[in-house]
């Protein structure tokens, strides 16, 4: 249990923190879920439009430090070439 005024502060900003990372997460995870359903789906326009609009929040994502810059290349790297097979 924390005992001192700023670990009790610590554990309620950690709190609130986690809760606002955890909503923009599941947020990027949906944009990225609509390109593989586009593409599951055979579509490629839909693909590509669903990847256009993924990009920026994934880019978004590394920017407010929620994921690390490799993993996000390594997304978009990979959805880009699933989409330019189609």
């Amino acid at each position: 249990m924390a005992n001192t005024p700023q670990a009790r502060k610590r554990i309620r900003r950690n709190e609130r923190r986690a809760e606002i990372n955890g909503n923009r997460l599941s947020r990027i995870r949906t944009f990225v879920k609509k390109v593989e359903a586009a593409l599951a789906g055979g579509d490629k326009a839909a693909a590509a439009e669903a990847l256009k609009a993924a990009q920026p929040e994934l880019a978004r994502g590394v920017a407010r430090g929620v994921l690390h810059k490799n993993t996000v290349a390594r997304k978009m790297s990979r959805l880009s070439k699933r989409v330019a097979a189609l």
